[in-house]
């Protein structure tokens, strides 16, 4: 069985951001279930001159490769629903979309993707409860995992060359966690973008893992807006199962449903202030028997439930009996010559006006002014976005939608 991975190389494409999380963890588990697997790279911007181009790659590479299965993970408009569609129905892959964010994504991007997929997979409780409430049939829980050859037996305390580590990139409230800590006499060694150190090797995170004595995580993913409210989302993290996974103690905020996963104070711990997180802190360090134990207990569970073998198996069987289902319904026969002049028709649509060119400039022009090119392209960016996705709906993931025109590059 083929399947093609839709994933971005580069974390957010950047490659200064360093590789991709899902591009490190997804194909190697899928290979080791003995799938052959190739992947297209979503979040490329330097090979193209916009979405079109990438959309008519990703049908071309569909056609060459004739994948049984298609595994996204999208980060907004880049792949159009019109083509989703093509992949599914004329071309006959079962599609599966891997939703990141979805505690707070699934109102703005997920419900309107979710019915061009046969399976939208979400880490997000509340999304499953929201997509029942909407009507959608297909979206189903799953959860994070951890990479099963980066698996390590914990290190004992005594012989990890850390104290407290935190990876992850600077954003939100975690600057003001990590500063807060260093007040309190609890010295914090930071990796990831955005702090003083700068992005570490993917290669390196495992060893940093495991060579600490206590792994921070903040399950906080910033402020988000609910009808133009400002509010914070707070989910479970991957890095809630690559922690026990390669041999480390997780000490990490609450989540929701994170007692599904692990037994709270046996195998990984929590924390829900600030006095509540030094106070374990120390006494962590002081006690490190007990931390010990519960990095163990927390690395068997990782081993025995968590690894993406077992979350994609699921996923895949679902996929292959929906797929089988389709085909006898429609006696689909091999894709035939007509996909890509379809596919150049909806592409037309996607072209720049000159309406649309000067409606880009009144845009950038404020925003750049205020708060500089860069920051004041992806703010213009962003407003346009929220603006799309309020009043039109479905039409912004479409080839017609405007953030999609207007910005392939924020700048």
């Amino acid at each position: 069985m083929k399947i093609l991975c839709v994933t971005g190389k580069y974390a957010y494409g950047r490659a200064s951001r360093g590789l991709g999380y899902e591009y490190v963890n997804f194909p190697p588990a899928l290979r080791n279930l003995g799938f052959e697997v190739e992947i297209f790279d979503n979040l490329d911007r330097d090979g193209y001159s916009g979405f079109a181009e990438l959309n008519r790659d990703l049908l071309v590479k569909a056609l060459s490769y004739s994948p049984d299965i298609i595994l996204f993970v999208l980060m907004h408009y880049e792949v159009w629903t019109e083509t989703l569609d093509i992949l599914r129905l004329d071309l006959n892959a079962a599609l599966i979309h891997w939703a990141t964010d979805d505690s707070w994504k699934y109102r703005q991007c997920s419900r309107y993707l979710a019915p061009h997929f046969d399976i939208h997979a979400t880490t997000s409780h509340g999304a499953v409860a929201a997509s029942q409430r909407d009507g959608l049939r297909n979206v189903v829980q799953t959860q994070w995992a951890a990479n099963a050859s980066a698996l390590q037996e914990p290190l004992a305390a005594e012989q990890c060359r850390y104290s407290v580590t935190f990876i992850g990139t600077n954003y939100g409230n975690r600057a003001g966690w990590i500063g807060a800590l260093r007040a309190r006499g609890v010295e914090v060694t930071c990796f990831g973008h955005g702090w003083p150190g700068g992005t570490v090797p993917t290669e390196r995170i495992p060893e940093i893992i495991r060579s600490s004595v206590v792994s921070l995580n903040f399950g906080d993913s910033g402020v988000v807006w609910n009808d133009w409210i400002p509010a914070r989302s707070r989910q479970i993290k991957a890095r809630v199962f690559e922690v026990p996974g390669c041999g480390g103690f997780l000490l990490t905020e609450p989540a929701e449903d994170l007692d599904r996963y692990f037994a709270i104070g046996r195998e990984v711990d929590t924390f829900a202030s600030l006095d509540e997180l030094v106070g374990k802190i120390k006494n962590y360090l002081d006690h490190p028997g007990m931390r010990n134990e519960i990095a163990a207990a927390g690395h068997l569970r990782v081993r025995r439930e968590h690894t993406y073998e077992k979350r994609f198996k699921e996923l895949i069987d679902q996929a292959r009996m929906l797929r089988q289902r389709r085909t006898t319904r429609l006696h689909a026969s091999a894709p035939n010559a007509g996909v890509l002049p379809a596919f150049e028709n909806i592409a037309r649509s996607h072209r720049v006006t000159p309406a649309l060119r000067l409606l880009r400039y009144l845009l950038l022009l404020p925003c750049i002014a205020v708060w500089g090119r860069q920051r004041g392209a992806r703010a213009a960016r962003s407003i346009l976005f929220e603006l799309s996705w309020r009043l039109v709906g479905a039409k912004t993931y479409s080839a017609r939608g405007w953030p999609g025109r207007l910005f392939f590059r924020e700048s």
